[in-house]
C-alpha cells in the first residue's frame, strides 16, 4: 500500500457494534489486558486451523525446495535452484512503436516521456498468455503511487505543473509485452498492445452509480467518463480475460480546504492533497469540485487483448479504499467477485452478478459486473458469518439515512456497512481463492491501533491488539460461492515466537514473518504470501528476527510455510501470477530504498537502496521480476 496515506487508514468512526460487542466478555479483556499465558491458550486452538477439513487433503502440495534464511542486504535472494531477473522497472519505454524514450537515470525525463513509460512502485501484475503460450503474453501491472523525491531532479521543492503533470503520468496502469528466449524473459518492443493508462486516459463509468448526481462535475455533466485512475493496488484476471485493479488510498490527493463534509470526513479527505496535485490541478481541489472524489475509489477493469477498448471504473462492485477484486464462479456460472479495503478498520465485501459468465470473452462480458448484489461481511465469534446486502431500500439504507437511491449506497459504501454491522478488520488487503476447496484467503496486514486510544478492541476475527503482526483469515460459504452464510477460522497468525509480547508471537509453522500483504495459489495448490513491513519496522525491535520483507510459500494442508524469497532493503515484494504451465512466476519489487518518511531526499536518491541496477549514481527503481527454476521444472518443487 502507498505510504503516505497513514493518516487516512483510520477513519471509521462509527458505532456499528463489530463483534467485540458481541464476543464472549471475558475472553475479551483477556485479550485487551495481554495476558501473555491467557493469549497463548487462546492462540493455540487457532493453530490448529491450519489443518481443518474443508482447505486440501492430508496428501496436499508439498513444499519442495530449501528454505532460505531472513534477508537483510540490498539484494533478491532465492532458493539454490532458481533464478530470479528484473524487467521492466520504472522508467522503461512500454513499447509503443516510434515513442521510446531511455530511462533518464538523473530524474530528468519529461512528464510527457514518463507517459509512456513505466510508471512507479509496481504492484499487482497479471500474465495473460497469448494463444494460451506459456512461453509469449502480455503483463498487465499497476502503479500504486510515487516517491516525489526520486522522480524528480529535485524532489518536492519548487512544485509546478510539469512536475504535477509528470508525477500523474508516473501512476496508473500499463500493459507490456514479453516473450521467453531460451531462459531468459524479455520485453518485446516495439508492441501492438503496449499501452499506458494515467490521469489522462478516459475511464468509462458504468453500473447503478453511473450518470449519478454525486457522480456529475462541470467537466462530466452526464457523470458517466472520468479521466484517470490512481493509486491502483493488487490485481487480479477475471475468467473472461481482463484485469482488474482498486483504487486504493484515493482520498490523499484531494484537498478539501476548511470546509470538510461528513460525507468525505468519513473516507479521510484531508485540507490539503499529500501530493500537491490540488495546487496546479483544478479536478484535485475538492472545494472546487465536490464530487470529484466521488469518481475515485472504484474497481476498474481493462481488456489487455484489445488495445483499442476503453477501460471501465465498475461501480457496482461498491466504492472503496480497495485493495484489487478477485473472481470467483458458481455453479451456475455465475461471477463471485470479493475485495476488501486497505484501512483500519474497514470491510470485506462481496459481489454476485446477476448474469452468467457468458462465452466469448471481453466483449461478451462487457456488462457483467454492472448488475447483482454487493454484499458486506460480519464475522460472528461463533466461527460463522454473515454477507449483509448493501441494497437500497432494504433495512437501514433508506432516504432517511442519507441514502436517496442504490447509486448513493454504492458511492457510500462505508457509510452504508456502518449502518449494516459489518465488522471492522486489520487492514483487509489481497485475497486469493482455493478452487479446489472453495475456501477463500484474506491478508489482514495488521492494525497497531486495535485496542488502543478509544478504537475498537479485539474480536474473534482479529483477536490482537497492537496488531503489527496481521493474519490471514479464511472462510467458506454454505452451499456454493454466492451462499448468504459461511463458516470461518484463521490459517494463522503472523509474528515471532521470540517476541517477548504476546500478541506478536504469532502460530505460525514454519519460517517466521510479519505483515501478509499479496497470496495467490499457483497451479498445484500451494498458497504464496507476500510481506509488506514498513521501513521503520524491519530488521528492529519485534521484527528484528524476520529481516527483509519476502515470499514463502504454504501448504494450505498442514499450514507449513517455508521462505523463498528475501527482498532487496525496505521494498516490499507483491503481485503473484505464474504462466499457465507453473514454470515461470511474475512478482512485484516495489518501492526498494523506501525512507522511514516515505519520501526520499534527491540529493540522496540511493541512500538505502540502489537495486536493480546498481549503478554509480543512479536510483532505485521498482520492476517486475522473473522467476523460474534452472532445471525448467515447476515453481516450488
Amino acid at each position: 500500500m502507498a505510504k503516505d496515506f497513514s493518516a487516512m487508514e483510520d477513519s471509521n468512526r462509527s458505532s456499528n457494534p463489530s463483534i467485540h460487542a458481541v464476543s464472549d466478555p471475558a475472553r475479551r479483556v483477556v485479550l485487551r489486558g495481554g495476558a501473555a499465558t491467557a493469549l497463548v491458550a487462546l492462540l493455540a486452538p487457532m493453530a490448529g486451523c491450519a489443518v481443518s477439513a474443508g482447505t486440501a487433503a492430508a496428501s496436499g502440495p508439498r513444499l519442495g525446495f530449501t528454505g532460505i534464511p531472513p534477508g537483510a542486504g540490498d539484494t533478491l535472494v532465492v532458493p539454490e535452484g532458481y533464478v530470479a531477473r528484473a524487467i521492466a522497472a520504472w522508467g522503461e519505454p512500454i513499447g509503443i512503436a516510434g515513442n521510446m524514450p531511455a530511462f533518464r537515470f538523473d530524474a530528468s525525463n519529461s512528464a510527457a516521456e514518463q507517459a509512456v513509460q513505466m510508471g512507479m512502485h509496481h504492484d499487482g501484475v497479471a500474465f495473460f498468455p497469448l494463444a494460451g503460450s506459456s512461453s509469449h503474453g502480455l503483463i498487465a501491472i499497476n502503479h500504486e503511487y510515487t516517491d516525489d523525491g526520486l522522480l524528480h531532479v529535485d524532489g518536492f521543492s519548487a512544485m509546478n505543473a510539469e512536475k504535477v503533470r509528470k508525477s500523474q503520468n508516473a501512476h496508473g496502469l500499463s500493459v507490456y509485452e514479453v516473450r521467453r528466449q531460451g531462459d531468459d524473459w524479455q520485453m518485446v518492443r516495439p508492441s501492438r498492445y503496449a499501452r499506458r493508462f494515467t490521469m489522462d486516459t478516459p475511464f468509462t463509468l458504468q453500473g447503478p452509480a453511473a450518470g449519478h448526481p454525486m457522480m456529475r462535475t462541470a467537466a462530466d455533466p452526464a457523470g458517466r467518463t472520468v479521466r484517470g485512475t490512481l493509486n491502483n493496488c493488487a490485481s487480479s484476471q477475471t475468467p473472461w480475460g481482463t484485469y482488474l485493479s482498486g483504487e486504493e488510498n484515493w482520498m490523499g490527493y484531494f484537498g478539501h480546504g476548511d470546509a470538510i463534509d461528513a460525507h468525505q470526513r468519513r473516507w479521510g479527505a484531508r485540507k490539503d492533497g499529500a501530493y500537491r496535485w490540488d495546487r496546479f490541478d483544478a479536478r484535485f481541489d475538492a472545494a472546487k469540485n465536490p464530487n470529484e472524489p466521488n469518481r475515485f475509489g472504484w474497481v476498474v477493469e481493462v481488456d489487455p487483448m484489445d488495445p483499442s477498448s476503453t477501460p471501465v471504473k465498475r461501480t457496482a462492485l461498491g466504492r472503496a479504499a480497495h485493495e484489487g477484486a478477485w473472481v470467483a464462479v458458481t455453479r451456475d456460472g455465475r461471477a463471485v467477485v470479493y475485495s476488501g479495503e486497505d484501512a483500519r478498520f474497514e470491510y470485506i465485501y462481496r459481489f454476485v452478478s446477476r448474469d452468467r459468465i457468458a462465452p466469448g470473452g471481453a466483449r461478451a462480458n462487457r456488462e457483467l459486473l454492472d448488475h447483482g448484489v454487493l454484499s458486506v461481511a460480519r464475522f460472528d465469534a461463533d466461527g460463522r458469518g454473515q454477507w449483509i446486502p448493501l441494497v437500497h431500500g432494504q433495512g437501514p439504507l433508506t432516504a432517511a439515512n442519507g441514502f436517496a437511491d442504490q447509486g448513493e449506497v454504492l458511492i457510500k459504501a462505508r457509510q452504508a456497512s456502518d449502518l449494516l454491522g459489518a465488522t471492522k478488520m486489520d487492514r483487509p488487503e489481497w485475497l486469493a481463492i482455493d478452487t479446489s476447496s472453495g475456501w477463500v484467503y484474506c491478508t489482514l496486514t495488521n492494525n497497531s491501533q486495535r485496542g488502543g486510544n478509544n478504537r475498537p478492541g479485539v474480536d474473534a476475527a482479529n483477536p490482537r491488539a497492537n496488531n503489527t503482526m496481521g493474519q490471514i483469515i479464511r472462510w467458506k460459504e454454505d452451499g456454493d460461492f454466492d451462499g448468504a452464510g459461511f463458516r470461518w477460522n484463521h490459517l494463522l497468525l503472523a509474528g515471532d515466537p521470540a517476541n517477548a509480547r504476546a500478541e506478536a508471537r504469532g502460530n505460525i509453522r514454519g519460517d517466521i514473518f510479519g505483515c501478509p500483504d499479496g497470496i495467490g495459489f499457483d497451479p498445484r495448490g500451494v498458497l504464496w504470501i507476500q510481506t509488506d513491513a514498513g521501513a521503520s519496522q524491519m530488521n528492529q525491535g519485534e521484527f528484528r528476527n524476520i529481516g527483509n520483507n519476502q515470499m514463502l510459500a504454504c501448504d494450505p494442508a498442514t499450514g507449513e510455510t517455508r521462505r523463498f524469497l528475501t527482498a532487496p532493503t525496505h521494498s516490499e515484494v507483491t503481485g503473484v501470477s505464474f504462466t499457465p504451465d507453473g514454470r515461470t512466476l511474475f512478482i512485484s519489487i516495489q518501492h526498494p530504498g523506501e525512507t522511514p518518511g516515505g519520501r526520499s531526499d534527491p540529493a540522496e536518491p540511493d541512500k538505502y537502496s540502489n537495486w536493480p541496477d546498481y549503478r554509480p549514481g543512479g536510483r532505485p527503481r521498482s520492476a517486475t521480476v522473473v522467476i523460474r527454476k534452472k532445471d525448467g521444472g515447476l515453481i516450488g518443487t
